[in-house]
């Protein structure tokens, strides 16, 4: 039996991106990446692969699971066999799989000490917290680093007692081996006459900065002197829950700022990621006392497609950034943005937002050096490039640079520019790349164009588009919007290998259909033939079915997370506005859990938290929807159960049920699979029917 721990680990360090892009064509469609399905036909992309979540879901077939999962589905692996291709990509060595029982008993305690690790450091995080608010002087310094109660309580700090056993107040046993292990407390070997060693508090006289994982869990802390004293800052040990090399302080806090903002900020410390959010950055993280790893780009590209690099501008900031651009090479694809900030000598990020204010500090942002000129920077520091020996030195140094990075369009942009600061031709800087070897050591990357296997398998029916998932706007789409909102169809660049053709023009897909096919393009949401009107599709006069189900939500949002997933999917497939208010609703949820009616009106209208009303020239991104809810519709009763949302939803089921038959009886799709598919949408179709007739009142 392989441990548990070390799948988890496994999947830690893989990217179901680069797994399943080794077998679909993958493209950029938002936050996430889209293809066609190797699971079953289709000719239309239904097929996401999620980043932030690391998995994947095909909307068509309903396929889902994570990187183990995919190699098990798409290569016939069983679980083992998967673990160790997976474990043979990321260089690990699987341990032996006939484990003892003595040896599985030892992995399960050691998964569930894990899981107290994690619970004894949020206690601790709760006693520091409170601790704070008792002492003035701590309290002091916050405020002087202009801080305000918000800010400090939306990352939990807190103050360590100059206490040398200021947690056994929180921990009766103080001698627990788990305070030792978490990095909460030191304990020396007993010297000559002793029983037991020393025992004392890690960190005592500091502000407290809990670091926590993704899931918000309190994984390690950082704490920073109030006065003068050494060291400055005093980091966790590295624990079974705790690695600095990936982890990011401040990813967590600052999820939702990071959509907002569409980009993140990577600083050097604690303060200026505090002090950041305080001034309207809450996009920015911090390394952990280490230099820029792979793995922190890594992690962050789950969560944007642009990152600035914030560094000093001394000696030490260009050393620092020469690491951060060296581990960010690997990630630098095509559809990405990474760039570097220098600040003056004498400032960091908290010093310089709090002289200048947010507005020089974004000005700064605006202005940070692209990775393309960073990369020639940072090769030619050493290099007199009026000698034939410095521009010689400058191509020595550019060149294992340039080569780490991705194929495509970027690499070749400034293999060029490489060229013409090197006074060279760009057919000798391309030939001598391609000689040293391509895409960055053989790695896979986000961005490259992979070989597909998967185009050539498809035999089943084309099934309907699915929605984008959550995140997704229109301009989020290959292509161009309407005023209208109707989305563009997605551009697979291969044809179909059945019959009919596929036509990739820009802003539209159209398919082409063999046997009785006919045209057909993407309308938005839904697909009609090519030559007929787009229709218009205003705002109901009345109120809509759509419009009760949207009500009850905003009025009951605990009732979306009860709903299945293929629900949620429908519901967020629908027409504009009702799609997209569905799929912010998913977001917000994600990230807050269930709210109030009156929390969800207000971020659908835009209004600041402190205000009772918007802003005159302020509209949020669904104030004419919870104007029309507001003024058609009356509030619940409380009386409403999920039990009657579904209900409500069944028509819709139904429509599409009948949509998916009528494109393929229009189709002339004839295969076996299109035909069994056929059969199961009209016996669906049946049992709908009934089942809505039957919970239909009975009037007189």
């Amino acid at each position: 039996m392989i441990p548990q721990s070390f799948i988890q680990d496994l999947l830690a360090r893989t990217d179901v991106v680069d797994v399943v892009g080794r077998h679909v064509t993958l493209k950029k469609a938002g936050i996430n990446f889209k293809g066609l399905c190797p699971f079953h036909g289709e000719k239309s992309p239904s097929f996401i692969v999620s980043p932030s979540r690391q998995t994947y879901h095909c909307f068509g077939c309903g396929v889902h699971g994570n990187a183990l999962g995919f190699l098990m589905e798409n290569a016939g692996l069983n679980f083992v066999e998967a673990v160790k291709e997976l474990a043979q990509m990321q260089g690990m060595q699987v341990p032996d799989d006939d484990t003892r029982p003595e040896d599985r008993e030892r992995a399960k305690a050691h998964k569930e000490k894990q899981a107290t690790l994690t619970d004894v450091m949020a206690q601790a995080t709760k006693h520091w917290k409170q601790q704070l608010k008792t002492t003035p002087r701590a309290v002091a310094y916050l405020k002087g680093r202009g801080l305000t109660g918000e800010v400090a309580a939306r990352f939990a700090l807190g103050y360590a007692p100059d206490n040398w056993r200021g947690l056994a107040s929180v921990f009766p046993k103080y001698d627990d081996p788990l305070l030792v292990e978490a990095g909460l407390v030191i304990m020396h070997e007993p010297q000559a006459g002793e029983t037991e060693g020393k025992r004392y508090d890690r960190f005592r006289d500091r502000i407290m900065f809990p670091i926590r994982n993704p899931q918000g869990e309190v994984i390690g802390f950082g704490g920073r002197v109030l006065d003068k004293g050494e060291p400055k800052y005093l980091n966790s040990p590295e624990t079974p829950v705790f690695v600095k090399g990936r982890e990011l302080y401040g990813l967590y806090e600052g999820r939702s700022a990071l959509r907002n903002k569409g980009y993140a900020i990577v600083t050097e410390g604690y303060m200026d990621v505090v002090a950041l959010a305080q001034w309207g950055f809450g996009n920015a993280v911090a390394t952990l006392g280490t230099a820029c790893t792979a793995d922190h780009v890594h992690k962050l590209f789950r969560f944007t497609e642009q990152v600035v690099f914030s560094f000093d501008g001394d000696a030490a900031g260009r050393r620092a950034a020469g690491r951060a651009l060296e581990a960010s090479l690997p990630h630098a694809t095509d559809t990405r943005r990474i760039s570097f900030l220098f600040l003056p000598t004498e400032h960091d990020p908290d010093s310089y937002i709090r002289e200048f204010g947010p507005e020089a500090f974004e000005a700064c942002v605006k202005k940070a050096v692209p990775l393309s000129r960073q990369i020639l920077e940072h090769a030619s520091a050493d290099c007199d490039l009026d000698t034939a020996e410095g521009r010689a030195r400058l191509l020595a140094q550019a060149i294992p640079l340039i080569r780490q990075l991705p194929e495509g369009a970027l690499k070749g942009q400034i293999a060029d520019d490489l060229a013409t600061q090197a006074r060279c031709p760009a057919e000798d800087v391309r030939r001598r790349l391609a000689e040293a070897g391509h895409g960055g050591h053989g790695q896979h990357t986000h961005g490259a164009q992979r070989p597909s296997r998967a185009h050539s398998s498809y035999d089943g029916p084309d099934d309907i588009p699915a929605f984008e998932p959550d995140g997704y706007a229109a301009d989020d789409w290959t292509g161009s919007t309407g005023g209208d909102g109707q989305y563009s169809e997605y551009d697979t660049g291969a044809p179909p290998k059945r019959s009919g053709s596929w036509s990739g023009e820009k802003g539209r897909g159209n398919w082409s259909g063999g046997k009785g096919g006919g045209n057909w393009r993407r309308d938005g949401m839904r697909w009609q033939k090519q030559g007929s009107p787009v229709p218009q599709r205003p705002l109901p006069k009345a109120t809509t079915p759509l419009d009760r189900m949207a009500w009850i939500l905003v009025c009951h949002s605990d009732f979306w997370e009860q709903l299945p997933p293929s629900t949620h999917d429908l519901l967020c497939e629908q027409a504009l506005p009702y799609g997209e208010f569905f799929r912010w609703l998913d977001r917000v949820i994600l990230d807050q859990g269930p709210i109030s009616a009156t929390e969800l009106l207000r971020l659908m209208r835009g209004v600041p938290e402190q205000d009772d009303t918007p802003p005159a020239d302020t509209e949020g991104p669904f104030t004419q929807l919870a104007d029309r809810m507001g003024r058609f519709l009356d509030l619940p009763d409380n009386k409403e159960s999920v039990d009657d949302l579904m209900t409500m939803i069944k028509p819709l089921e139904l429509d599409a049920i009948r949509e998916e038959l009528e494109l393929l009886n229009q189709s002339g799709e004839l295969s076996e699979a299109a035909e069994a598919r056929k059969m199961e949408l009209v016996r669906l179709s049946l049992a709908m029917k009934l089942e809505i007739s039957q919970k239909r009142p009975i009037s007189g």
